[in-house]
């Protein structure tokens, strides 16, 4: 084992560690929107969320004293800015009260998959066996846990086509991010990203300042608690992670979010799971798992390396 190694080995921790973050403050989204939806309208949501977002970047962008990223990272931070931090949370938030929380997890957890066929295309990333493996485990699970969570009534077909517009949006932001982490840094992009997002829902000004006016305290800082942990540090977290590793084992990692979300509900709710749900987000961690390991193989010389399938630790990005 060579010294050269351990830079990359503690590189991959932190951009797991920073993953971690980031899908623990997604999960904890879902029960924050339930409050805050009932409040404020789709597009209102969207836009406070992403305004506090914002603000929290900006300020930690000026503080650490990081000004504009180079010109080459801007097309990828305008494409997921409008994408991902814009039209994904509007048509969520929109389609998430269309269709009870279950159909939603279901069609929204499509996303990963989507973001492992893009990125094959338009990247270049191969899809290791066992990526493709985990995957189609962890989208069992979403799937066993988004039917125990289903309510009695009929999806909407509005709602479901709106929750697929949003795993479309989704996959597509994290693609376009990509690129733009190879130029820019992580909070650079993040930021800018946000901004964009933010200036795309400015024409639901009037409905975010009407909802405010009526909607209860509560509601209010669920919002306030969206924009600044769930998208400035969470987006921050995952476009870090990002950086440095491949955008689908990323997808991956997010099917840990429905068995977050399971356990939240059951620690802060007092939704107790049954059995299907469970076993559903067993089959979401089982998968990750699954997903992120890599086989070890024994080379001529008695080391053990990782194969060319595994997981790769790029260079940092610049600023």
């Amino acid at each position: 084992m060579t010294n050269s190694s351990h830079p990359a080995r503690s590189s991959q921790r932190l951009a797991l560690g920073a993953v971690g973050i980031s899908v623990v403050l997604w999960a904890s989204a879902f029960v924050s929107i339930r409050s805050a939806g009932a409040a404020y309208s789709p597009g209102a949501l969207a836009l406070g969320r992403l305004l506090a977002g914002t603000a929290v970047l900006g300020a930690v962008l000026v503080f650490r004293r990081e000004g504009l990223p180079p010109r080459a990272a801007w097309p990828g931070i305008a494409v997921s800015g409008l994408l991902w931090f814009g039209l994904y949370m509007v048509v969520l938030n929109w389609g998430e009260q269309q269709v009870d929380a279950g159909t939603a997890a279901m069609v929204v957890n499509i996303g990963p998959i989507l973001i492992a066929l893009l990125s094959a295309r338009f990247l270049g990333e191969r899809l290791p066996p066992r990526l493709v493996a985990g995957m189609g485990v962890s989208f069992t699970g979403a799937v066993a846990v988004g039917l125990s969570m289903s309510g009695d009534g009929g999806a909407s077909v509005l709602g479901v086509a709106l929750c697929l517009l949003a795993a479309v949006t989704y996959a597509a932001g994290v693609v376009a991010q990509k690129p733009a982490l190879h130029h820019g840094s992580a909070l650079q992009v993040t930021f800018f990203g946000c901004l964009v997002g933010a200036v795309a829902c400015l024409p639901f000004t009037g409905q975010l300042v009407s909802d405010a006016a009526d909607a209860p305290l509560k509601a209010t800082l669920n919002m306030v608690y969206l924009g600044v942990f769930p998208t400035a540090l969470a987006f921050t977290t995952w476009a870090y992670a990002l950086a440095r590793t491949t955008a689908g084992r990323m997808g991956a990692t997010t099917y840990v979010v429905p068995a977050l979300v399971v356990l939240m509900s059951w620690l802060i709710l007092d939704e107790v799971p049954g059995w299907l749900t469970l076993v559903g987000g067993a089959l979401c961690l089982t998968g990750v798992a699954v997903s992120r390991s890599r086989p070890r193989t024994t080379s001529g010389s008695g080391c053990v390396s990782a194969p060319a399938d595994g997981p790769t630790v790029e260079p940092e990005s610049v600023g």
